[in-house]
């Protein structure tokens, strides 16, 4: 049977150890004679499970006790909308990043609630960059400054956190979070789809400091309000039970592989080897600015575009799958989260070696 490496942006491969485990206690979660999918979310079991993976993440990334840590549903798009409904406070303006597809998303969607001082865009360089912090236009009286840490489209990725100043920092971390250790006291809140690093799809986890949560725009819903998920222990409705469960997994496999500093090395180590490949070669091309490239997607074109269906046909029969660009900038892209194992990477990186020594 051929090994399968699924680079997909999301949802993505996930550890073959916490496959395995959820596998073995599907039917009957530690002899309770359930599956965690038919278990109460309020029952003794699946609390111990909800608070042990609380407990685990906030270990990992150091959640300063400040913090309300929420396990809820929505997907990173409903942040969108839930980070003005409770950051405005009052206020009328927030400053937003604009570095690609997930950003000028969450551009949008706040337009809704309040005036969007863009402070700073790639757009002119068909986002393959981060702009320079010198020509950011921050506005000292803004609600909170947005910005994408890691644009999982075009695989550019922030090499330092921003400096605001006194104004909350909201990050959205979908698609870099538990890939290397992270100073959460930087942000006032830090939000993340779950399925890349942290699990399967329907779960989003959200960081925000304490101060920040209890004052919500007029007529929001409430299940949009982070202060009764916080006062409810995110059970303000019922959760997504089995994907919290395999969250809580991930990051005892996280633990496991020695923590995020073990994390930061074996991903800073695949990403170099991929951009190494593609480097060295005048048959594949890297679009996005050295500095700012993603560990997480890396982005690649073949210079003969007419032969892009047919690397991909290759490479899924190699077992190297879901290697396709987004449809809104074409070319090849490989996702390589934290699940990814380094022979993952080594076969795509002799695939495309090979694919170029016969039709290059």
């Amino acid at each position: 049977m051929t090994v399968v490496y699924n680079f997909s942006a999301g949802p993505a491969t996930l550890p073959g150890t916490v496959l395995n485990r959820a596998r073995e206690e599907l039917l009957d979660w530690h002899g309770s004679g359930m599956s965690v999918m038919e278990m109460s979310h309020r029952g003794k079991e699946f609390m111990s499970i909800a608070q042990q993976a609380e407990a685990d993440l906030r270990e990992l990334l150091v959640i300063p006790a400040d913090y309300h840590v929420l396990f809820l549903q929505g997907g990173a798009t409903s942040q969108f909308s839930m980070v003005p409904m409770n950051l405005l406070r009052g206020r009328q303006q927030a400053d937003y990043i604009n570095t690609g597809a997930w950003s000028k998303k969450a551009i949008a969607e706040a337009r809704r609630y309040c005036s969007v001082n863009l402070a700073a865009s790639s757009e002119d360089s068909n986002f393959t960059t981060v702009p320079p912090v010198d020509n950011w236009q921050l506005d000292p009286a803004a609600a909170y400054v947005h910005y994408t840490p890691n644009e999982t489209i075009g695989g550019v990725e922030f090499d330092a956190i921003p400096e605001t100043g006194a104004v909350p920092l909201v990050a959205d971390m979908s698609s870099t979070i538990l890939s290397r250790p992270l100073d959460v006291s930087r942000y006032g809140l830090i939000y993340a789809g779950a399925q890349k690093n942290i699990g399967p799809a329907g779960l989003t986890v959200v960081i925000v400091r304490n101060e920040l949560v209890g004052e919500v725009l007029d007529g929001t819903p409430s299940m949009f309000n982070y202060q009764l998920h916080a006062e409810n222990g995110s059970m303000l409705n019922t959760p997504p039970t089995f994907a919290w469960y395999l969250a809580g997994l991930v990051f005892q496999w996280i633990r496991e592989q020695g923590g995020l500093e073990a994390m930061a090395e074996v991903n800073q180590r695949k990403a170099g080897r991929l951009y190494e490949a593609i480097d060295r070669s005048d048959f594949y091309n890297s679009p996005v600015d050295l500095r700012y490239r993603s560990w997480m997607n890396v982005p690649f074109t073949l210079a003969d575009d007419s032969l892009d269906a047919e690397f991909l046909i290759q490479a899924g029969n190699t077992g190297l799958l879901n290697l396709k660009g987004h449809r809104s900038v074409g070319g090849m892209r490989a996702s390589i989260y934290n699940a990814m194992p380094e022979a993952g990477v080594s076969a795509l990186i002799d695939f495309m070696a090979e694919f170029e020594r016969s039709r290059g």
